[in-house]
């Protein structure tokens, strides 16, 4: 659900608000809060600080909005700004866009065009949120995260939530360029490189398509993890998408020839979320731990050219909705029983 903070001074502006959105209050798509100048709107900011976007007035008493734009700039970058003035007031429009408003509408609103502009500002909150979320959980931030960034994202707050641990359920892909590591030992270093970042380009991007996370890139191979709805059925569409895309890829000839192939191992679960690392070296890893990611490392070592690799009670979740091939029992390393493993062929 949206939250949406209209600062205005007309009272009349919050009664027509909630004619014109009642739907959408109803259906719990909208949440509207209401204050009547930049000095209340901050106030109530501070104890709803899941705002996404504030629409505001110019012209209001105590606070008026171009000083509220100046203080949300500072204090809460986070949080995108609708300016909502008269066509006379052009002029100061102009300033406030200077000062950081995404967008403006002009009185007599039209609500339509209110509609449009909400829509449009709240996709781009939506997305600015799923990048910092992405920056955490794809550990961009692998060096120690000091005082300024921590500023700059939301201060303790944001702190707090990027070293959070919990248990998580989802599901954990390995995916190995096979043979890759033979081609590297007799191929010059820049033509490996360059192999290897436009294979692992073609993976992340299939793994994205399915918002999926890259957790770490491990020599020739990528670990990812998927989260959410549905995490089990769309890592196994990233994995046969992967696996079309990069059977796709040119034969390499040289010193010796190589076209690459994957090998893919897939498990769902229960796992541990967290920061990992030394504190020492400053340098922490945000990912995930627990039998599920090594259950899915060693299905991957199982797994031979082409093959996508899960476990038995991966395929009684997904046999309906994808073709899998038995391939019989496995030993592996600390399971103290064989592992039932089927290859899914489409």
């Amino acid at each position: 659900m949206a939250k949406i903070m209209v600062v205005d001074d007309e009272t009349d502006l919050e009664m027509l608000i909630k004619q014109k959105f009642r739907k959408q209050i109803r259906q719990n798509e909208y949440e509207f809060l209401f204050a009547i100048n930049g000095q209340d709107a901050l106030d109530k900011l501070d104890a709803n600080p899941e705002v996404d976007i504030v629409l505001s007035d110019i012209n209001m008493p105590e606070m008026d909005g171009l000083t509220l734009l100046s203080r949300l700039h500072e204090s809460k970058p986070l949080i995108k700004s609708v300016i909502v003035s008269a066509y006379g007031d052009m002029d100061n429009i102009r300033v406030a866009m200077n000062r950081g408003a995404f967008d403006f509408i002009t009185k007599p609103i039209n609500f339509e065009d209110l509609t449009i502009t909400m829509e449009k500002t709240l996709k781009y909150a939506s997305e600015i949120r799923k990048t910092l979320k992405a920056i955490k959980e794809n550990n961009i931030l692998k060096m120690y995260v000091d005082e300024n960034v921590l500023n700059f994202m939301g201060g303790q707050e944001y702190e707090s939530k990027i070293m959070a641990n919990e248990s998580i359920e989802g599901t954990v892909m390995f995916v190995d360029v096979c043979g890759f590591t033979k081609i590297s030992e007799t191929t010059a270093p820049d033509m490996v490189v360059g192999m290897l970042n436009t294979y692992f380009d073609a993976m992340v991007k299939e793994i994205m398509e399915q918002d999926g996370i890259i957790d770490k890139f491990i020599g020739d191979a990528v670990m990812a993890v998927f989260r959410g709805e549905y995490h089990l059925d769309r890592a196994i569409d990233a994995a046969l998408a992967i696996r079309n895309q990069v059977n796709n890829f040119p034969e390499v000839t040289g010193e010796e020839s190589f076209k690459p192939k994957v090998s893919i191992g897939i498990k769902s679960g229960e796992m541990i979320s967290g920061n990992i690392g030394s504190a020492t070296l400053r340098r922490l890893d945000y990912t995930v731990i627990g039998d599920t990611v090594n259950t899915a490392a060693r299905l991957q070592d199982a797994a031979e050219e082409n093959q996508i690799i899960i476990c038995e009670g991966c395929y009684e979740k997904v046999k309906e909705a994808f073709k899998c091939q038995s391939l019989g029992s496995v030993a592996m390393k600390n399971k103290e029983n064989e592992i039932t493993i089927y290859n899914v062929v489409e």
